[in-house]
């Protein structure tokens, strides 16, 4: 697995909308979104960490946030945002 440097950096690299661009609504759902891929796949097998699983529902409740303010904000940018990253809703 590719450290959480790396996983930030593709994440930047593909959602950026703008050289310098490292803070908007949509680079900021993508980092997470990789975040928590990587903290589900440790919880599989660590059933029993539950300080991770605080992390863990914090940045999804986040993650969720952003894309309520997206989706009040441009409709069509949050669904191709939520057909981009493979999220459900």
């Amino acid at each position: 697995m590719t450290t959480t440097k790396e996983l930030k950096l593709q994440a930047i690299a593909e959602f950026k909308t703008s050289d310098g661009d490292t803070g908007s609504s949509a680079v900021q759902i993508a980092i997470l979104t990789k975040r928590i891929n990587h903290l589900t796949e440790h919880m599989r097998g660590k059933t029993k960490d539950y300080a991770s699983r605080r992390g863990l529902l914090r940045m999804v409740s986040r993650r969720r946030s952003l894309l309520d303010y997206v989706r009040r904000h441009d409709p069509q940018s949050y669904l191709d945002l939520i057909g981009r990253l493979g999220i459900r809703k």
